[in-house]
């Protein structure tokens, strides 16, 4: 019998190993970690922030209110996160069709949290080599210490995760005045363990997982990139065939300038070897080029082994200012841009138009109509008006047209900042109109003023007013 042989896999996420990567300095780390403080400090500092003495970001649930900064959503404002979904998902595809999955590399939470976790790692644990004996060794005081210390940071940062994502949706002041004294209500409770649990999971433990097998964005990426998209990728026609780490003088004229020294490897987050090629677990980051550029130099051969380049470029069928252009005078990338070009204006357009006094009309549906003194016709609405402003607004509500109906009783209120407000208003049609109008549905209009624009009508809302036979 043939003895079966195991296959040995380069990679160590599908061998199933733990990675543990090497740390590399070089201008793609400085770039994440740019992009790690720039998003850090946006998501834990925005709550904290104040305007016009109200927190300057707030989702208000239970209120149904959406503060950000000088604008207040109501619930009828969700097209706007829709428009910001569609935003979102037009530059990833334009971004990915240019740059690849710059989006993976640099932005993504996934990997922003797996840097400062990793980083904590590092800090209590040292480099991949004392990780890896770590691994090997029995538990003792030196690997309690480190590990426990490790997981115990791991999860004092989740948590203050868990707290700052929470105090998005509840008054992070009150908030942390509420924890401080251990009065903090057990669904707040569950949120801030559940999203820091979340965040201890994902960036301490699961890691390279949620991008090689949870993460879609990896395995449609293919769609949106063709031979001219930059990725990260390693010149075969330069660096093979291999030399090894020979001396200089024992190098052959043939070899390449890769010396195989696996450190592209090494410092890869996700453990795959680039050398391959263009691989779905890739997340576009460049430390294996910072890594490769720094072996470069010290063997005194050219930077750009790995680098990030087109398909199109690697296989010498364009110089680089001509690659250049060719990678942004694409259809497909002008598609994009004209899309993306179009959805920002017309939201911006959109948002800056919204009208900051909202109305929405409900007839009476107990009393349709109803004929009062002298033939006159009366029919009840209530009206919800809304002020979707951080200051206080005085409205006047009036129907038209007026030749036909009037209100019983005018109407003026008082709306403070991000207030909601249910009126009743009894419109009258004279006895003569109804007389002519008998048995129709005639079309009216309810109108919002303001005093300080006087007529000037900020809603200006349709509804219907029966009369009886």
């Amino acid at each position: 019998m043939h003895k079966v042989v195991p296959i040995q896999h380069e990679n160590p996420w599908i061998a199933g190993e733990k990675i543990h990567a090497r740390a590399v300095n070089g201008p793609f780390a400085r770039w994440r970690w740019a992009f790690v403080w720039l998003t850090q400090i946006a998501f834990y500092g925005v709550p904290w922030l104040s305007w016009n003495a109200r927190q300057a970001a707030l989702f208000d649930l239970e209120g149904k209110r959406f503060y950000l900064f000088g604008a207040v959503l109501f619930p009828q404002d969700l097209i706007y996160l829709a428009a910001l979904l569609v935003i979102s998902a037009l530059l990833l595809f334009f971004a990915t069709a240019v740059v690849g999955r710059v989006w993976c590399g640099f932005a993504c939470p996934q990997t922003v949290y797996t840097s400062i976790f990793m980083w904590i790692e590092n800090n209590f644990e040292g480099s991949h080599q004392n990780r890896k004996r770590l691994d090997t060794v029995g538990w003792g005081p030196e690997k309690l210490l480190r590990r426990g210390g490790k997981h115990l940071a791991w999860a004092l940062f989740g948590l203050w995760t868990g707290f700052t994502f929470v105090g998005y949706f509840t008054a992070i002041r009150p908030l942390a005045a509420d924890v401080l004294s251990l009065s903090v209500g057990p669904w707040t409770t569950f949120w801030i363990l559940f999203y820091g649990l979340l965040t201890y999971l994902n960036a301490g433990l699961v890691r390279e997982k949620v991008c090689l097998h949870m993460c879609p964005y990896g395995r449609f990426q293919g769609a949106l990139m063709d031979e001219r998209t930059l990725n990260v990728a390693y010149d075969h026609r330069r660096g093979e065939p291999r030399r090894g780490r020979v001396a200089e003088d024992h190098r052959k004229a043939s070899d390449g300038h890769c010396i195989d020294c696996t450190l592209c490897v090494q410092v890869c987050p996700t453990g795959i070897d680039i050398r391959q090629g263009l691989q779905a677990a890739c997340i576009g980051c460049g430390l294996c080029i910072d890594a490769c550029d720094d072996v470069m130099r010290k063997v005194q051969a050219p930077k750009g082994l790995i680098r990030m380049a087109s398909l199109h470029e690697l296989g010498g069928a364009a110089s680089k200012q001509r690659a250049f252009l060719q990678r942004v005078l694409r259809t497909r990338v002008g598609v994009y841009a004209s899309l993306l070009s179009l959805a920002i204006a017309a939201t911006i357009t959109a948002f800056a138009h919204r009208p900051e006094v909202r109305m929405n009309i409900i007839r009476d549906r107990s009393i349709m109509t109803r004929q009062v003194e002298q033939g006159a016709v009366e029919n009840v609405y209530t009206l919800q008006l809304m002020n979707a402003s951080d200051h206080t607004r005085t409205v006047v509500v009036d129907v038209a047209p007026s030749n036909l109906v009037a209100l019983r009783t005018p109407i003026t209120a008082r709306l403070g900042p991000a207030q909601a407000t249910t009126l009743t208003a009894t419109v009258r049609m004279p006895a003569a109109e109804a007389a002519q109008h008998a048995g129709e549905v005639v079309h009216i209009r309810f109108l919002v003023t303001t005093p300080q624009q006087a007529g000037t009508a900020e809603v200006n809302e349709s509804s219907t007013f029966l009369v009886p036979r």
